[in-house]
């Protein structure tokens, strides 16, 4: 069994309250709940993670690489909230730790508001990106580095 890590940016640690309208009903522990049943049903685990502070999501992503390197770790799937739209500095911290994917995800569909969430700093550094399908997302996009990593195993 490998881990997966889930990174989640600013302001998810208040998902089902904040602008459920955007965002849904569901909260915080309700997509950490889908993300460990979604990794188990895919014979993973996931290990997840929040913080309102980039330079925790930075040190998570820095520890991340190395289990990565390891073996222990499959990749990463990350909300990177707000910071999506202004985080040279998270966009640098994945490009650093190439190979290791990262799956960037968004629950709302951000080509569909406000003209600045239009543009993504982690979009160029991310192996893929899921976007505007609620929490279901996080779901696919867990299937997609589990399939990622799948295929770069299979002979």
């Amino acid at each position: 069994m490998s881990t997966l890590l889930v990174l989640n940016g600013p302001n998810l640690n208040l998902l089902g309250l904040r602008e459920p309208g955007v965002y849904g009903a569901a909260t915080l522990a309700d997509v950490e709940a889908l993300c460990r049943e979604t990794a188990a049903a895919l014979g993973h685990a996931a290990q997840c993670l929040q913080s309102n502070h980039e330079g925790a999501l930075i040190d998570a992503l820095h520890a991340a690489s190395q289990r990565f390197g390891a073996g222990e770790l499959l990749g990463v799937v990350m909300n990177p909230g707000a910071y999506t739209h202004t985080s040279v500095a998270l966009h640098d911290a994945i490009k650093a730790v190439a190979p290791m994917p990262l799956i960037e995800v968004h629950i709302s569909n951000v080509h569909a508001r406000e003209a600045f969430r239009h543009h993504s700093y982690i979009s160029p550094a991310a192996a893929g990106i899921v976007i505007g399908f609620g929490i279901d997302g996080y779901a696919l996009a867990i299937r997609g580095l589990a399939a990622q990593a799948a295929s770069k195993t299979t002979p």
